[in-house]
Protein backbone atom coordinates (compact mmCIF):
# COMPACT_ATOMS: atom_id res chain seq x y z
CA UNK A 1 0.00 0.00 0.00
CA UNK A 2 0.97 3.65 -0.37
CA UNK A 3 -0.64 6.90 0.50
CA UNK A 4 -3.91 7.77 -1.65
CA UNK A 5 -4.28 12.17 -1.97
CA UNK A 6 -7.63 12.44 -3.17
CA UNK A 7 -8.30 15.70 -5.06
CA UNK A 8 -11.73 16.75 -5.34
CA UNK A 9 -12.58 20.05 -6.69
CA UNK A 10 -15.96 21.84 -4.74
CA UNK A 11 -19.65 21.56 -5.24
CA UNK A 12 -21.66 24.19 -7.42
CA UNK A 13 -21.21 27.58 -5.40
CA UNK A 14 -23.34 30.80 -6.51
CA UNK A 15 -20.34 32.00 -8.86
CA UNK A 16 -20.51 29.07 -11.03
CA UNK A 17 -24.05 29.96 -12.04
CA UNK A 18 -23.24 32.90 -14.34
CA UNK A 19 -20.46 35.47 -15.34
CA UNK A 20 -22.23 38.32 -13.23
CA UNK A 21 -21.79 36.39 -9.94
CA UNK A 22 -17.98 36.32 -10.13
CA UNK A 23 -18.32 39.48 -8.66
CA UNK A 24 -19.41 38.00 -4.97
CA UNK A 25 -17.08 38.09 -2.20
CA UNK A 26 -16.22 34.39 -0.92
CA UNK A 27 -19.80 32.81 -2.43
CA UNK A 28 -21.33 29.86 -0.75
CA UNK A 29 -22.26 27.01 -1.97
CA UNK A 30 -25.74 26.71 -3.80
CA UNK A 31 -28.78 23.89 -2.99
CA UNK A 32 -27.39 21.76 -6.28
CA UNK A 33 -23.75 22.06 -4.62
CA UNK A 34 -24.87 20.80 -1.27
CA UNK A 35 -26.74 18.06 -3.12
CA UNK A 36 -23.57 17.21 -5.11
CA UNK A 37 -21.31 16.87 -1.45
CA UNK A 38 -24.35 14.90 -0.07
CA UNK A 39 -23.70 12.58 -3.19
CA UNK A 40 -19.75 12.40 -3.21
CA UNK A 41 -20.78 11.06 0.52
CA UNK A 42 -22.94 8.66 -0.23
CA UNK A 43 -20.29 7.18 -3.17
CA UNK A 44 -16.69 7.63 -0.94
CA UNK A 45 -15.43 4.38 -0.62
CA UNK A 46 -12.62 5.08 1.77
CA UNK A 47 -14.18 7.50 4.76
CA UNK A 48 -13.15 4.87 7.29
CA UNK A 49 -9.55 5.23 6.13
CA UNK A 50 -9.33 9.35 6.33
CA UNK A 51 -6.25 10.38 8.02
CA UNK A 52 -6.64 13.73 6.82
CA UNK A 53 -9.04 16.39 5.48
CA UNK A 54 -7.60 19.39 3.64
CA UNK A 55 -9.53 22.55 1.90
CA UNK A 56 -8.46 25.99 0.52
CA UNK A 57 -9.99 28.60 3.36
CA UNK A 58 -12.66 29.98 0.82
CA UNK A 59 -15.90 29.13 2.34
CA UNK A 60 -17.35 26.94 -0.95
CA UNK A 61 -13.95 24.34 -0.31
CA UNK A 62 -14.49 24.34 2.98
CA UNK A 63 -18.16 23.43 2.97
CA UNK A 64 -17.33 21.22 0.40
CA UNK A 65 -14.89 19.20 2.50
CA UNK A 66 -17.85 19.22 5.86
CA UNK A 67 -20.68 17.77 4.07
CA UNK A 68 -18.70 15.24 1.83
CA UNK A 69 -16.79 13.49 4.30
CA UNK A 70 -19.31 13.96 7.04
CA UNK A 71 -18.19 10.31 8.97
CA UNK A 72 -14.88 12.14 8.95
CA UNK A 73 -15.72 14.96 10.39
CA UNK A 74 -17.98 13.32 13.23
CA UNK A 75 -15.36 10.95 13.82
CA UNK A 76 -13.33 13.86 15.18
CA UNK A 77 -10.92 14.79 12.14
CA UNK A 78 -10.47 18.70 11.84
CA UNK A 79 -10.54 20.09 8.60
CA UNK A 80 -7.06 22.26 7.86
CA UNK A 81 -7.47 25.12 6.05
CA UNK A 82 -4.33 25.35 3.45
CA UNK A 83 -4.52 28.85 1.99
CA UNK A 84 -1.51 27.86 -0.55
CA UNK A 85 -4.51 26.47 -2.64
CA UNK A 86 -7.18 29.27 -2.84
CA UNK A 87 -8.12 29.72 -6.38
CA UNK A 88 -6.44 31.63 -8.88
CA UNK A 89 -7.65 34.47 -10.17
CA UNK A 90 -8.81 38.28 -8.63
CA UNK A 91 -12.31 38.19 -9.47
CA UNK A 92 -14.76 38.88 -5.66
CA UNK A 93 -15.50 35.00 -5.94
CA UNK A 94 -11.52 33.87 -5.58
CA UNK A 95 -10.70 36.32 -3.00
CA UNK A 96 -11.30 34.28 0.45
CA UNK A 97 -12.59 36.05 3.82
CA UNK A 98 -11.07 37.47 6.50
CA UNK A 99 -9.82 34.84 8.83
CA UNK A 100 -11.56 36.07 11.87
CA UNK A 101 -15.01 35.82 10.22
CA UNK A 102 -14.19 31.98 9.19
CA UNK A 103 -13.24 31.42 12.78
CA UNK A 104 -16.71 31.82 13.73
CA UNK A 105 -18.18 30.44 11.04
CA UNK A 106 -16.60 27.29 10.79
CA UNK A 107 -15.72 27.30 14.78
CA UNK A 108 -14.07 24.31 15.81
CA UNK A 109 -14.52 22.09 12.41
CA UNK A 110 -11.85 23.72 10.98
CA UNK A 111 -8.05 24.00 12.33
CA UNK A 112 -7.02 27.64 10.75
CA UNK A 113 -3.91 27.46 12.51
CA UNK A 114 -1.82 27.74 9.08
CA UNK A 115 -3.90 30.81 7.79
CA UNK A 116 -2.56 33.94 8.33
CA UNK A 117 -4.26 37.47 8.42
CA UNK A 118 -3.50 38.30 5.36
CA UNK A 119 -4.08 35.40 3.25
CA UNK A 120 -6.50 36.69 1.33
CA UNK A 121 -4.52 39.77 0.09
CA UNK A 122 -4.10 39.55 -3.24
CA UNK A 123 -2.45 42.67 -4.12
CA UNK A 124 1.00 42.93 -6.43
CA UNK A 125 2.85 42.40 -3.67
CA UNK A 126 1.71 39.36 -1.79
CA UNK A 127 2.14 35.59 -2.78
CA UNK A 128 -1.61 34.98 -3.88
CA UNK A 129 -0.99 37.99 -6.71
CA UNK A 130 -1.44 35.50 -10.40
CA UNK A 131 1.75 35.86 -10.62
CA UNK A 132 3.12 32.94 -12.88
CA UNK A 133 6.08 32.48 -10.49
CA UNK A 134 3.91 32.59 -7.30
CA UNK A 135 1.64 30.57 -8.69
CA UNK A 136 4.50 28.27 -9.41
CA UNK A 137 6.01 28.98 -5.87
CA UNK A 138 3.09 28.77 -3.81
CA UNK A 139 1.85 25.18 -5.48
CA UNK A 140 5.70 23.65 -4.74
CA UNK A 141 4.85 24.81 -1.31
CA UNK A 142 1.53 23.26 -1.25
CA UNK A 143 3.16 20.32 -2.43
CA UNK A 144 6.08 19.84 -0.63
CA UNK A 145 3.92 20.11 2.76
CA UNK A 146 1.46 17.18 1.52
CA UNK A 147 4.66 15.35 0.86
CA UNK A 148 5.88 16.02 4.24
CA UNK A 149 2.66 15.21 5.77
CA UNK A 150 2.74 11.60 4.04
CA UNK A 151 6.38 10.79 5.64
CA UNK A 152 4.44 10.59 9.08
CA UNK A 153 0.64 9.67 8.06
CA UNK A 154 1.45 5.81 7.42
CA UNK A 155 1.16 3.69 4.44
CA UNK A 156 -2.49 3.38 3.93
CA UNK A 157 -3.38 7.33 4.55
CA UNK A 158 -6.06 8.42 2.72
CA UNK A 159 -5.52 12.28 3.24
CA UNK A 160 -8.75 14.35 1.73
CA UNK A 161 -7.85 17.63 -0.42
CA UNK A 162 -10.78 20.06 -1.52
CA UNK A 163 -9.56 23.06 -3.37
CA UNK A 164 -10.30 25.14 -7.04
CA UNK A 165 -10.28 23.85 -10.97
CA UNK A 166 -7.55 26.73 -11.27
CA UNK A 167 -5.23 25.89 -8.64
CA UNK A 168 -4.66 22.41 -9.40
CA UNK A 169 -3.71 22.54 -12.43
CA UNK A 170 -0.85 24.37 -11.28
CA UNK A 171 -0.90 21.66 -8.05
CA UNK A 172 -0.75 18.57 -10.68
CA UNK A 173 0.52 20.05 -13.59
CA UNK A 174 -1.79 18.98 -15.78
CA UNK A 175 -3.39 21.08 -18.07
CA UNK A 176 -5.85 19.19 -19.80
CA UNK A 177 -8.66 20.71 -20.31
CA UNK A 178 -8.02 24.36 -19.12
CA UNK A 179 -9.98 26.69 -20.30
CA UNK A 180 -7.90 30.11 -21.22
CA UNK A 181 -10.62 32.38 -21.06
CA UNK A 182 -12.24 31.54 -17.31
CA UNK A 183 -10.68 33.68 -14.72
CA UNK A 184 -9.55 36.81 -16.24
CA UNK A 185 -7.78 38.88 -15.53
CA UNK A 186 -5.31 36.05 -15.15
CA UNK A 187 -6.04 34.35 -18.01
CA UNK A 188 -3.46 36.48 -20.65
CA UNK A 189 -0.67 35.74 -17.82
CA UNK A 190 -1.47 32.30 -17.32
CA UNK A 191 -1.87 31.60 -21.09
CA UNK A 192 1.45 33.51 -21.92
CA UNK A 193 3.45 30.94 -19.26
CA UNK A 194 1.81 27.92 -20.32
CA UNK A 195 3.18 28.89 -23.90
CA UNK A 196 6.70 28.75 -22.59
CA UNK A 197 5.97 25.09 -21.48
CA UNK A 198 3.96 23.91 -24.04
CA UNK A 199 4.71 25.88 -27.48
CA UNK A 200 1.23 25.95 -29.73
CA UNK A 201 2.98 25.04 -33.37
CA UNK A 202 0.24 26.08 -36.37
Amino acid sequence: MAPVIHLVRHAQGYHNLCLENQWLKDPNLTDLGESQCVDLCNKFPYHDKITHLIASPLRRTLYTCKLSFVPAVKAGKKIIALQDTQEVSLFPCDVGSDLAQLEKEFGDDVDFHLVTDDWNNKSPKSDYYPDPRKLEARTRRARLWLRDLLKDAGEDAHVVLVTHGGILHFITEDWTGIQLGRGKPYSNILSSWIAVFFPIHS
